[in-house]
């Protein structure tokens, strides 16, 4: 026997199933894919992933900083490559350094690079100034 089974039946089935896909991720809302990966206002907790990323005095590694954004190193734990970190909030590079929205998230290694850091420095900062908070002049490499 035959099968009446063709080229455009298994056409018209495939495009059926699509549409089923597409209808089925619509009415479930937001994929995984539509959530932010980053948030910056994580770079105003603590631990944080560099120098000067600290948000009060006695933040830095050291303890020993008089203001915001004066710590001497990170207080994050250290990790050396990507999606390694712990927690959210405690990735290093990338576009968003520091603010990755989940653990393992992270781009790379803390504490930062030197481009990383000018990322998350200037981003600390504009942070800090929405939430009305003094930062000090960033700590020398």
């Amino acid at each position: 026997m035959k099968s009446q089974f063709n080229r455009r039946d298994f056409n018209k089935l495939t495009a059926a199933a699509m549409g089923g896909l597409v209808t089925g991720s619509l009415a479930t809302g937001a994929s995984a894919a539509d959530k932010p990966k980053h948030d910056p206002k994580l770079l105003l907790k603590e631990p944080h992933v560099c120098r000067g990323l600290n948000v009060c005095k006695s933040k830095g590694a050291d303890k020993k900083n008089a203001c915001a954004g004066m710590g001497a190193c990170a207080t994050a734990e250290k990790h050396e490559c990507h999606t390694h970190n712990k927690c959210k909030g405690q990735g290093g590079c990338g576009d968003y350094p520091g603010q990755n929205a989940c653990k393992e998230q992270g781009e790379c290694a803390v504490p930062l690079g030197k481009k990383a850091w000018a990322k998350a420095r200037k981003s600390f900062e504009a942070e800090m100034k929405k939430a009305g908070k003094k930062v000090g002049p960033a700590p020398k490499k």
